[in-house]
């Protein structure tokens, strides 16, 4: 059988898209000094749906060690909690 240079679709390649698409990462909380505890915890709870004391840990954690995965996911599902947090003066980041 021989391959065909003109064939644009590439199995292996639409595989390694769909990959990372549904590989899980993780939305991260960075202390920055800013921000209260209560301000961070209302937001974890909002746009998280942290329960109390799992948005109170992870503010701690984030305190005390610089930062707390606060949320497990695929890309689709953290981008816009990302961009929820942001937009309320949190620093986040997708590892």
């Amino acid at each position: 059988m021989t391959s065909n240079s003109n064939n644009l679709y590439d199995p292996n390649i639409e595989e390694s898209k769909k990959s990372k698409e549904n590989k899980y990462h993780f939305l991260t909380l960075h202390n920055d000094d800013i921000n209260t505890f209560e301000y961070v915890i209302d937001n974890l709870i909002e746009i998280c749906n942290h329960d109390s004391s799992q948005a109170e840990q992870c503010a701690y954690i984030t305190h005390y060690k610089g930062k707390c995965d606060v949320k497990k996911g695929n890309l689709k599902h953290l981008k816009p909690l990302k961009t929820k947090l942001s937009e309320k003066g949190l620093l986040v980041s997708i590892d």
